[in-house]
């Protein structure tokens, strides 16, 4: 079932489909600092998305708190900057307030379920903060989620969840504002909504604020080399006292004692312990276009099953995006679970976005709205719903923060400030990282099969609308 670049193992692929927030690319896309690979760094970063840009800046912010040197640092990246999944989502800093936070309140406890609930919300803040402080223009801008529910036992599941974390006061709770019924269909403009929730959120260019921080970190001399795909990491021979590993690429290996995988989707290629942890998931995202059109303000989420829910956020030109679309792929696996190609869209998908607009928004009947792009790309869904953060088990200097089941943007910032934490101070307890997400011997070791679409299924119930880019 698997679908990859090399084998059975899920590396990049060339050529992938081009998505709208790539269409205007800068100089970091395609940079290399040095003409030659450097044969041995400090800190060795694989991938060069959101994950790997953030490690980077965050590296750095820490050596200048603790008053250190910055080490020697360089981002290793397959393709082009950000041309993974960061570079191809849909633009949404969408914290979950609510069914993630119920869930870990069931598993947990409320302490945790309330780390895990402000973990998320704090991030918006902190990526709003960075924008306005280094001036990054990503079309940054912080919204209000309408979040729509169109079948009966979601409604119900949403109740209970709203009412047991109201009841344990978490904090995010106290930012919905929850309707049900015509009222929903009134505030949503959604037909057929049987219930609506509103929360605090963000939108932006995800692309953007990703090489704006990869530009910075160049200008501060960290080492950018991309096309430069990792083929393989051994341990050093047992005569060199100076570093630990090997990182192996098309252009010549690379020594180092420090190493982190940002590889989300990809990382069992490398990582041969994630075979059964991480599966690498293809999805699908349009942008919309059109005049004469009602104005949307707020970002979507429309839910529809268990499985199928879409997200959707509106841009300044007034043109959407919006991604999902599992309705009429879901059946035919081969199209979409274990596969790491993002050179071919998902064929069954194709038009699911047309006529989206007037088919489920009242007052959009006689728009032109139509499909202007449409584009894909890979995913990392995990085991148990949860990115894997920390030092990899039994590799002394290995670090993996991948993993983040298509709901990254509003976890890898903090998670990649653990990982920088982690390795400046070599202390790995006191950090801003919540127990789930945290990679314990018991969770590294536990024996599953291969992931499994049913594995899949009960996580992606249990943690409802996650499942996008």
């Amino acid at each position: 079932m698997s679908s990859s670049g090399q084998g059975t193992k899920p590396f990049p692929v060339a050529d992938a489909v081009p998505s709208y927030w790539r269409k205007q690319v800068g100089p970091i896309d395609n940079h290399r600092s040095t003409e030659d690979l450097a044969t041995q760094a400090d800190i060795v970063i694989i991938g060069a998305g959101y994950v790997g840009a953030s490690i980077v800046h965050h590296l750095i912010e820490e050596c200048v708190r603790y008053d250190r040197p910055i080490p020697s640092i360089l981002i290793l990246e397959a393709r082009e900057a950000c041309s993974g999944a960061t570079g191809r989502n849909g633009g949404h800093l969408k914290p979950d307030p609510l069914s993630r936070a119920a869930s870990v309140l069931e598993t947990h406890g409320k302490v945790v379920a309330e780390h895990v609930a402000s973990f998320e919300a704090r991030q918006v803040d902190a990526i709003k903060d960075l924008v306005q402080r280094e001036h990054v223009d990503c079309d940054f801008e912080e919204t209000k989620v309408t979040d729509v529910c169109l079948y009966e036992a979601g409604r119900e599941k949403i109740k209970a969840d709203l009412a047991k974390l109201t009841k344990a006061e978490i904090s995010t709770v106290s930012g919905i504002e929850y309707s049900s019924d015509s009222k929903a269909e009134e505030i949503s403009g959604v037909r057929g909504a049987k219930s609506c929730h509103t929360y605090n959120a963000a939108r932006l260019w995800p692309y953007r604020l990703v090489t704006h921080l990869l530009e910075k970190a160049v200008s501060q001399g960290v080492n950018l080399q991309t096309y430069t795909p990792v083929t393989s990491v051994s341990a050093a021979d047992a005569d060199s006292e100076d570093h630990l590993w090997v990182v192996n690429t098309p252009r010549g290996s690379v020594k180092t004692n420090t190493l982190v995988y940002a590889t989300n989707g990809y990382t069992s290629a490398l990582v041969p312990e994630m075979k059964s942890k991480i599966v690498p998931v293809r999805g699908i995202v349009a942008r919309l276009v059109g005049v004469n059109a009602p104005k949307i303000t707020d970002s979507y989420m429309m839910r529809f099953s268990d499985y199928e829910y879409d997200y959707m956020i509106s841009r300044p030109d007034g043109s959407i995006i919006v991604g999902g679309g599992r309705r009429d792929y879901y059946q035919d696996l081969n199209e979409w679970f274990d596969v790491s190609d993002d050179s071919k869209l998902i064929d069954s998908a194709r038009h699911y976005f047309d006529g989206y607009m007037q088919r489920h928004f009242y007052g959009w009947e006689n728009s032109n709205f139509r499909t202007e792009d449409l584009w894909t790309g890979i995913m990392g869904y995990s085991d148990d719903g949860f990115p894997y953060v920390g030092p990899a088990c039994g590799n002394p200097g290995q670090y993996i923060c991948a993993g983040f089941s298509g709901h990254g943007m509003p976890q890898i910032f903090f998670s990649a400030k653990a990982v920088a934490s982690m390795i400046i101070t070599g202390g790995t307890e006191e950090v801003d990282l919540p127990v789930p997400y945290r990679i314990t011997p018991s969770r590294w070791y536990q024996q599953k099969e291969h992931v499994s679409l049913k594995m899949w299924q009960q996580v992606s119930e249990s943690q409802p609308a996650r499942a996008r880019l």
